[in-house]
């Protein structure tokens, strides 16, 4: 046995792994990050879509800016060909949506894992996985040959097929719903009116979105021909695909890659098995609709990456860590539904799906309230956590990027602080320092917050005095 103790083993390397890494090792957390993958980063990325919520979560990291100096900003959807989806009146900074294919979010990720100390073992594969009161035991295989590791947490970040929640007992209850998936990366000899192209006619669907570097992903979809993915593609297919569904092919040629897969609705029924955590598609795949999968993972990440950070700092018990779970299942819950939804929508055939469609896309177009539902939760920022009885009506709340007099709430929580918003001078004395920022509002509110490293409230009041603040941040901070 190796006879190191890592306090974090992280397994996969995609956005998910390597946002909770980077978050632990930028709180002083040494982290060892184990990917069966050599070191390089895919261009066979799925998602291609960054919403508002992951790219507050991005900016509070210093990292949007970087990926929108890269990316491409859509301000509007349209949906179900009628309906279009204006993202301008978002209660956020990002009133878009950012396309840009997976590949460059792993790049910015890993800059800054790799900055903050991240210790990668690629090549590196979990063979098994065990635990006790103490810590978890990690069987590997790698260049040098079977090793075993001991970690006091080990968060499977390994994807749909992960071998952590493989190891830990855990099913993947769900469904294949959509067979025979065609995608390709492709050269366009026309170029598409919108950024992002989709629609979806009789039993057609397709999708195109760009790379940036001259070619397109497409991603097609014909009902009527269910075949096994490992059935032959070639490009002739994916064209036909594509003028099904959206009246032409664009003049598609040169292709570099093609694919079939096929799209599930899966999650494990926990997140959290002791010492063992799951996160991203380990724990939940979605249908691509929406193009939440990659957005709900990290927002796993942001999420678990403080309180992993408390425990092992003893700042907090390790109750914390069933917040987790209370906190997200939900979230990925609601994330396959409305995900599965819209498929279900998009596909709709017989005539009674077509009415309700039709009823929706009336409903979505006039009533407002349901539209900004919808919106938020296609978005990330309408949702909220559980707060406890008798909380204030902000806890578990988002909050946005305020004017503090200090300068933005995402500056402040840079480095993954708390911060204490207050509407007068509060001195902590410099006893949480490392782990508290103290701001005031540039406005005139008199609300006191203490907003959790992840952005959402952990504690409100609309008057507070020094020994309520005090015995707040005892219970938040530590």
């Amino acid at each position: 046995m190796n006879g190191t103790i890592h306090p974090v083993i992280v397994v996969g390397s995609g956005p998910t792994g390597l946002l909770l890494a980077g978050d632990l090792a930028t709180a002083g957390v040494p982290v060892t990050l184990v990917e069966k993958r050599p070191h390089k980063i895919s261009n066979l990325s799925r998602a291609f879509v960054l919403h508002a919520r992951t790219l507050e979560q991005l900016d509070a990291r210093g990292l949007a800016d970087d990926l929108e100096a890269v990316g491409q900003p859509l301000d509007r959807l349209r949906l179900f060909g009628d309906l279009t989806v204006d993202l301008g009146a978002l209660p956020s900074r990002f009133r878009r949506l950012l396309v840009l294919p997976q590949y460059e979010v792993e790049k910015v990720l890993e800059r800054r894992a790799v900055a903050a100390g991240v210790e990668f073992r690629h090549e590196t594969e979990v063979t098994g996985l065990s635990q006790d009161a103490d810590g978890v035991t990690v069987e590997v295989r790698g260049p040098q040959g079977a090793e075993t590791l001991r970690a006091a947490y080990v968060v499977g970040a390994d994807g749909m097929r992960s071998a952590v929640r493989d190891a830990i007992g855990l099913p993947f209850p769900g469904k294949s719903v959509i067979r025979s998936v065609v995608l390709a990366d492709v050269r366009l000899a026309e170029e598409p009116e919108t950024l992002l192209t989709v629609n979806t006619v009789g039993d057609a669907f397709a999708f195109l979105a760009p790379f940036g570097d001259g070619y397109y992903r497409v991603i097609g979809w014909n009902r009527a021909r269910n075949v096994p993915d490992s059935e032959p593609l070639d490009l002739a297919e994916v064209k036909e695909v594509a003028r099904a569904a959206l009246g032409r092919d664009f003049g598609m040629y040169d292709a570099r890659w093609m694919s079939r897969f096929h799209s599930d609705e899966r999650q494990a029924p926990a997140y959290r098995v002791g010492r063992v955590f799951l996160a991203g598609d380990a724990a939940h795949v979605h249908t691509p609709a929406g193009g939440q999968g990659m957005n709900t993972g990290l927002q796993d990440a942001a999420n678990l990456s403080w309180k992993l950070a408390q425990v092992i700092h003893g700042h907090a018990t390790a109750e914390l860590l069933d917040t987790y779970q209370a906190e997200r299942h939900p979230v990925g819950k609601a994330v396959l539904r409305s995900s599965g939804g819209l498929v279900r929508l998009a596909m709709a055939k017989r005539p009674w799906e077509l009415a309700l469609r039709a009823t929706l896309t009336t409903v979505l177009a006039h009533v407002a309230p349901a539209r900004r539902r919808m919106v938020g939760q296609l978005t990330g920022i309408g949702y909220r956590y559980p707060a406890p009885r008798g909380a204030h009506r902000l806890t578990g709340t988002r909050v946005p990027d305020v004017a503090l007099t200090g300068g933005r709430l995402h500056e402040a929580l840079r480095g993954g602080r708390f911060v204490l918003i207050t509407p007068g001078a509060y001195d902590d004395q410099g006893a949480r320092k490392d782990r508290l920022t103290v701001e005031r509002w540039a406005s005139d509110r008199r609300t006191t917050v203490l907003v959790r490293p992840d952005g959402y409230v952990a504690w409100a009041a609309d008057a507070a005095d020094t020994a309520q603040i005090e015995a707040a941040l005892a219970a938040g901070v530590g």
